[in-house]
């Protein structure tokens, strides 16, 4: 999976990047990697393997929540610190840290934010399409997944806090559709003029291919996991051309911060001739940072010793203020709503600005490329509508 294989190599490059400025507390930094299929009883699996067998200093990863939620009592048993880097399902930090802080407290995620904090930027962005269109009818169509709650359920709230704003229509959506046309006709029929879709699985070319051929009268936005790929374009043929996604990192097009295009560019350098993904993709951003955020944590604490001092690793990481190749990071307290989980940015405007929407335009000769549209201050092009609306 792209998805994955962007998150190993810029592990791969951030480890490679410590190991070039003499390790962490001048010992050298090993990487290892594994696995999960995405399968929760493989994930455990491999988790125990690299507790036990391999005897890992810190795990980073897993993309699926499911996947986090298997092995986090695992994990949170061992005392191994583990940064989440993929999975967004905000439960991950309350049912846990929120009941039991000292059981959980070796467990943290750097990015990207979690599912509440995106449904919010969600909201966000919905007032700018209002504000920029005139678009004031929202459909909310979600994954049947753990990661997809918060829009679901937290969601159509926020929109409706603008009496401006209305949720016209909402579904969910099963893992294994592959058929749109339903869940979009219905999205039509409710008047509305923007689907937010929530979607992992990979129907998403279908999904996209089915809204362009048939040029229905909304946009297409929200989150696409497999829209962030930079070769969606060629595996759609085109057809995600004016659909956008939030995503951690801008997709690579953006300098939000002064460590961003370093970063981009070192992967370009390194595996630009490897094959897909051609870019980081939102958990390579994510990976990248949160091996580097471990690192100047340990370094600060003075010791990587889990089993004897992690009340200091943990202070360490919960006192770092620390510029990320995604945006700058730092992480909430123990009192905090969501407890260890990586901090909302904002903007001027009080927007949230850590998970910016890209958008496919047209690039000339039939081709497509990547902008960053949202937030303003990141944008890289203007946002555009559908040519059909």
């Amino acid at each position: 999976m792209e998805m994955g294989i962007g998150a190993d190599r810029s592990a791969e490059l951030a480890v490679e990047e410590l190991q070039d400025n003499g390790g962490i507390l001048d010992q050298e930094v090993e990487f290892i990697s594994a696995d999960t299929g995405g399968q929760p009883a493989e994930g455990e699996r491999v988790t125990e393997s690299l507790i036990n067998e391999d005897q890992v200093d810190l795990l980073v990863g897993t993309f699926v929540s499911e996947v986090t939620q298997g092995i986090i009592g695992l994990v949170a048993e061992m005392d191994v610190p583990f940064v989440i880097t993929g999975s967004a399902d905000p439960d991950t930090v309350t049912d846990n840290h929120g009941q039991d802080y000292e059981e959980y407290k070796n467990i943290f995620r750097t990015g990207p934010i979690n599912s509440d904090l995106q449904a919010a930027g969600m909201a966000d962005y919905a007032n700018y399409l209002n504000e920029e269109y005139g678009w004031d009818n929202f459909s909310i169509l979600g994954d049947d997944a753990a990661w997809t709650t918060s829009f679901r359920d937290v969601l159509p709230d926020l929109i409706e806090e603008n009496d401006d704003l209305s949720v016209v229509h909402q579904d969910e959506m099963s893992l294994e559709t592959d058929n749109f046309s339903p869940f979009l006709d219905d999205a039509e029929d409710a008047d509305a003029d923007v689907v937010f879709r929530f979607i992992a699985h990979g129907g998403a070319g279908a999904m996209t291919a089915t809204w362009a051929s048939n040029e229905y009268p909304f946009a297409l936005e929200g989150v696409s996991v497999p829209g962030m790929s930079p070769e969606f374009w060629d595996a759609t043929e085109g057809a995600c051309l004016y659909e956008t996604t939030s995503q951690s990192g801008a997709g690579g097009v953006a300098e939000l911060t002064g460590r961003t295009m370093d970063f981009v560019d070192a992967y370009e350098a390194e595996y630009g001739d490897e094959g897909a993904p051609s870019k980081p993709m939102y958990m390579g951003f994510n990976s990248y940072d949160a091996i580097l955020f471990y690192a100047e944590a340990v370094e600060n604490a003075g010791t990587a010793d889990y089993e004897g001092d992690l009340d200091d690793i943990v202070d360490a990481m919960l006192d770092l203020e620390f510029e990320g190749a995604a945006g700058d990071i730092s992480l909430y307290g123990e009192d905090d709503e969501f407890p260890h989980d990586v901090r909302e940015t904002r903007t001027d405007d009080d927007v949230i600005s850590n998970f910016p929407v890209t958008q496919w335009h047209p690039d000339g000769d039939d081709d497509g490329v990547v902008e960053c549209v949202y937030p303003q201050e990141d944008a890289t092009a203007e946002h555009m509508e559908p040519d059909w609306l």
